[in-house]
């Protein structure tokens, strides 16, 4: 065979392209074998496409199989496949050109993207040049599957030209890419990194991947493999190695997916939120791969933030290997997918909230903080309420949960609300004087202790047939039609005399407070307690407004009203200090004690200082009357 030697010059923006990679783009050299441990998949994908043809190919006893040699010493790495193989018009078609229109393109966007090789290797047909990064000269000899084929060498130093000769020698069928490394990237021929690289970018390739003839992706994709076929342990050793838990999940699941978009997924439930335990925020997310190949870690966009302490991987064939960050973002198959994930997910949490309520709850326990962040997505709002868990009136434990659909099944007759509570605890929220009233009626009320809970509410406004309210700005004469489930105490009526009295007692009350508050009326919600701040209707509850105070850092004390109990013993005694004198000044003391004890219950109370002062002397009054009263003074 007589040899054949042709040499080529790159074209201009080939050259300029060139020049880019060699000397721009630094953050991501390793990704340079991603590119050719890719394409050496390809190539024996190709060639298994042909053997099922029945195609007569070279060389049938060779394995299928990738293999990563290195000599430290001469600063040389070498990738070898034992693929389709290439022609000399192979070589120079697929090599010695940019395949694809776009090269300009492509320029612009490393231009733009200095230092991001990540971003943009592997677009337009360009990933085989990411190798100039580290090289300063490649030597590619190949031999085509074709029988009859001559083996071709392919020969550049990457700067103006290459070179393209047949071979005397013989080779086996494939591609053997050696690569002269550069003196700054001599770690690429030392095996610690090179596994680093597989294992990151390339580990679930489908052909073994071998350095020194020891596999090192060992790891199966599971994610491709029928989910009769997988055990239990399967998911549990991949989640292990996925996240470095030594626990396994609470939950897997397991979606293959051919329309309307095609992707394969594992989405694991962990066990533990460690950002409880302070050590970060959780922002997993699900790692996206095509046909194998690790694109993006922990991609943010396959999931919205309220479902990222989940993890797992994506695999698409419907998308582009090359596709770079940028057109992930914008790419109309990963909204697909997102959607189609979302929907699975919760749905998936459904099931499970359903049929497994103890590792429900323990999910709850873990990720209900983060996962309540889905009040933002209105396009799942149901599904997401649906998965909402409260403490309520109705349950004896501060750990016991119920569901709005749990809220549902027990309401009464004609109700149409569902009401809820903010405070910082059980205790705070039982001694509440809003509280009184649904107690009187038997009506639950849903609790709601972490800030982000009033977001939620706020949000959704309605489930099903039935709006969310406060149970602080409700008006109270609207749970008069409930029947009373409490035994009333039994209180003397105010006669019509008494009735005038306190109405001036009100005016006066309200004179005292001024503008601090809109009215000081009556009270139809109070049983317990001698007075209370409300709401009006329709607005935001004291938790929320406190929640938009500290947002904007506004530190004044919001107007509301003042409603009184007439049938507590304090104000019927009020109103007999009224009677007897309107100026008398115990009515100022107390009316202002009642609106800062109201204050303080409701977490306004900037400075207690005056009111302690004023308790003081409430209290030195008050012994002064009980020693005489009980004649104890010497």
């Amino acid at each position: 065979m007589e040899k054949q030697m042709h040499k080529y010059k790159f074209k201009a923006e080939v050259k300029q392209l060139l020049d880019i990679l060699t000397h721009s783009l630094y953050s991501s050299r390793e990704i340079f074998l991603r590119e050719l441990l890719s394409n050496a998949s390809d190539a024996l994908e190709k060639l298994r496409f042909e053997s099922l043809k029945g195609t007569d190919i070279a060389d049938k006893d060779l394995p299928e199989e990738i293999t990563i040699s290195f000599d430290k010493d001469k600063k040389i790495l070498t990738v070898t496949d034992t693929g389709i193989g290439m022609t000399e018009k192979e070589i120079v078609k697929n090599i010695g050109t940019i395949a694809k229109s776009g090269t300009s393109e492509f320029l612009k966007k490393a231009v733009s993207e200095k230092g991001n090789a990540a971003n943009i290797i592997g677009q337009f047909g360009v990933g085989f040049y990411s190798v100039f990064m580290v090289a300063d000269e490649v030597v590619i000899k190949t031999r085509s599957f074709l029988p009859d084929a001559e083996p071709v060498q392919w020969h550049s130093d990457g700067v103006g030209s290459f070179e393209v000769e047949t071979l005397d020698e013989k080779i086996p069928r494939g591609t053997s890419i050696e690569i002269h490394l550069k003196e700054d990237a001599v770690e690429f021929a030392e095996k610690w990194k090179l596994e680093d690289v597989v294992k990151k970018h390339s580990n679930f390739i489908p052909f073994p991947i071998k350095i020194e003839n020891e596999q090192v992706n060992k790891i199966r994709a599971i994610w491709r493999e029928p989910k009769f076929q997988l055990k239990e342990k399967d998911y549990e050793e991949f989640y292990k190695f996925l996240t470095y838990d030594q626990e396994g999940p609470l939950d897997t699941l397991h979606v293959s997916v051919d329309a309307p978009v095609q992707f394969n997924s594992i989405v694991f439930f962990p066990k533990k939120n460690y950002e409880m335990f302070g050590l970060g925020k959780n922002e997993h997310g699900l790692d996206l791969y095509v046909r194998r190949i690790l694109i993006r870690h922990e991609f943010e966009d396959l999931l919205p933030e309220y479902l990222r302490f989940l993890r797992g991987v994506v695999d698409s064939e419907d998308i582009p290997l090359n596709v770079s960050r940028e057109t992930l973002q914008e790419n109309a198959i990963i909204t697909k997918i997102r959607n189609n994930l979302v929907g699975q997910i919760l749905s998936h949490l459904a099931k499970m909230a359903e049929k497994e309520k103890e590792k429900y709850n323990t999910f709850w326990q873990e990720f209900s903080e983060r996962f309540k962040l889905g009040y933002t997505d209105y396009a799942n709002q149901e599904k997401f309420a649906g998965l909402l868990r409260f403490n309520s009136s109705a349950v004896e434990s501060e750990k016991d949960l119920v569901s709005l659909d749990d809220y549902i099944g027990r309401v009464k007759e004609e109700q149409k609300e569902i009401y809820y509570i903010f405070a910082q605890n059980r205790d705070a929220i039982e001694n509440n004087p809003h509280m009184e009233i649904f107690r009187k009626k038997g009506l639950e009320v849903l609790y709601l202790y972490h800030p982000v809970d009033e977001f939620v509410m706020d949000a959704l406004q309605k489930y099903k047939d039935y709006e969310l309210k406060s149970a602080e700005s409700i008006d109270a004469s609207k749970l008069e039609k409930f029947e009373n489930v409490e035994k009333a105490k039994k209180v003397k009526k105010l006669n019509k005399e008494d009735e005038k009295i306190f109405d001036k007692l009100l005016r006066r009350m309200k004179d005292i407070l001024g503008d601090r508050v809109t009215e000081v009326k009556a009270s139809q919600r109070l049983t317990d307690s001698p007075s209370c701040l409300v709401s009006p209707d329709g607005t935001m509850s004291s938790g929320m407004q406190k929640i938009m105070q500290l947002m904007n850092k506004d530190m004044s004390i919001p107007k509301k009203v003042m409603e009184v109990n007439p049938d507590h013993p304090l104000v019927r005694d009020l109103i007999r200090i009224y009677d007897a004198d309107s100026k008398d000044e115990l009515l100022t003391q107390v009316t202002e004690q009642l609106y800062e004890s109201a204050l303080l219950t409701e977490g306004y109370l900037r400075d207690p200082h005056v009111m302690v002062n004023r308790i003081e002397k409430l209290m030195e009054k008050s012994t002064r009357w009980y020693l005489e009263h009980n004649q104890l003074e010497k």
